[in-house]
């Protein structure tokens, strides 16, 4: 079986397509994964078949435009999407030139708009394999998109936000569909419909024990469990850091990924005062930019890329943004964690781990503050209770083998 799998944006957005590929391979199977130029140099070690996709729509995460839409801008949400239209045909390009060989099967992040079209031009099964539960509606949650609780009446309606950002590309879309010989169908531009207008089967690469199963999901949708890549081949941590983690307590890992807001100054200053107010070691991540003082105090050691399932086993607790895959990653490591979050579904990761009781109450970047901050780090520090969820969370996330689950999915739909 030959698999196409197609995602873009950032190494959180790459991470679980790299552990479907992977699993993949080990069944038998030839996986190619399309992965966007901003994350090809973090995948290319890791013996998958990989394939370059220009960046194309998704918005470059240190661009100033996105982060004046994390502040909540309307219009700098706008020009994003005028941009995006007209980045798009990079990307489509690229994704029929990796289609070319053909494919049994294409499993894609619904945001990854080119997935379920190439499906329909190759003729084979479309499977969207979404990251966060803001595809299928549901009456028992709002759209993780939407901030904060609605009237369950409401719940379901939420969920019409999530297509706007793929009929933002509409325009550019058809114009692709129709060089392709593609009809203008009804319902082509949602990924969750097959051709023939029937709905789409659905590998949630999430683990039920932390977003539980919905009962008015339909049964073509398969909530599998997380999928974890191993880490890269021939990987050996530095040794500034393997001593760092030696000569001490267990420190605190603090790192926003590729969010880095409109003042990382202020953010770097915050953080920094922080892990002095709560007495901690920390280990600080410098992201995309965004973390990067001149000068460190002997208790905070700072690094770049270190693979997270090696790292966040060796932390007391873990303070991130909240992006689904480092949630995933900090969820399986069993430790408590501090989210604070910059936009879209992070606000909603981090309510969710406070509500299972492994996590502090998230704590949204506008409120940042090292006071703030350190009073989070120090509450999660000094709970017992909250060690202990977390630790059997990260046991029964750890014992789910998503990707073989969805694998075992792909080859009966082939």
């Amino acid at each position: 079986m030959r698999v196409l799998i197609f995602t873009a944006g950032s190494r959180g957005d790459t991470q679980p397509y790299l552990g479907l590929a992977e699993a993949l391979g080990k069944a038998g199977h030839d996986a190619v994964l399309a992965v966007s130029t901003r994350s090809l140099g973090y995948a290319e070690h890791s013996g998958v078949r990989l394939a370059r996709l220009r960046q194309g729509p998704v918005p470059v995460s240190d661009s100033r435009d996105l982060r004046t839409v994390m502040e909540g801008s309307t219009y700098a949400t706008m020009k994003l999407f005028r941009t995006a239209r007209r980045t798009a045909r990079p990307m489509f390009e690229d994704a029929w030139r990796i289609a070319s060989e053909g494919a049994d099967l294409v499993v894609h992040n619904p945001f990854a708009i080119v997935g379920s079209h190439i499906a329909e031009a190759l003729g084979v099964p479309s499977v969207p394999a979404p990251l966060v539960p803001v595809w299928l509606p549901t009456k028992e949650f709002p759209c993780p998109y939407v901030p904060g609780r609605l009237p369950r009446a409401l719940n379901w309606l939420s969920y019409g936000v999530t297509i706007v950002p793929v009929l933002s590309l509409a325009r550019a879309t058809d114009a692709w569909r129709e060089e392709l010989g593609l009809p203008r169908r009804r319902a082509r531009h949602n990924p969750l419909r097959l051709p023939d207008g029937s709905p789409a089967p659905v590998l949630n690469a999430f683990s039920g024990h932390v977003v539980p199963v919905p009962t008015d999901w339909p049964d073509r949708t398969h909530t599998t469990g997380y999928w974890f890549s191993s880490v890269t081949p021939g990987w050996q941590p530095a040794r500034e850091l393997t001593t760092f983690l030696d000569a001490g307590p267990p420190p605190v890992y603090i790192g926003f990924g590729s969010m880095v807001g409109r003042d990382p100054r202020r953010l770097t200053s915050a953080v920094l005062d922080a892990i002095r107010l709560a007495g901690v070691r920390a280990v600080v991540a410098t992201g995309w930019g965004g973390l990067r003082p001149h000068e460190l105090p002997p208790e905070v050691l700072m690094v770049d890329e270190v693979p997270h399932d090696w790292l966040f086993p060796q932390m007391a607790a873990i303070v991130h943004h909240g992006g689904a895959g480092t949630v995933a990653a900090a969820t399986a490591a069993g430790r408590p964690q501090v989210v604070c979050p910059f936009f879209a579904d992070q606000p909603y990761w981090g309510r969710r781990l406070h509500a299972l009781g492994v996590a502090a109450e998230p704590l949204g970047q506008r409120r940042l503050t090292a006071r703030s901050l350190a009073s989070a780090i120090r509450s999660v520090l000094g709970d017992p209770s909250t060690a202990t969820r977390a630790a059997r969370l990260g046991e029964a996330v750890s014992a789910e083998d998503g990707a073989q689950a969805a694998v075992a999915v792909l080859e009966r739909l082939a």
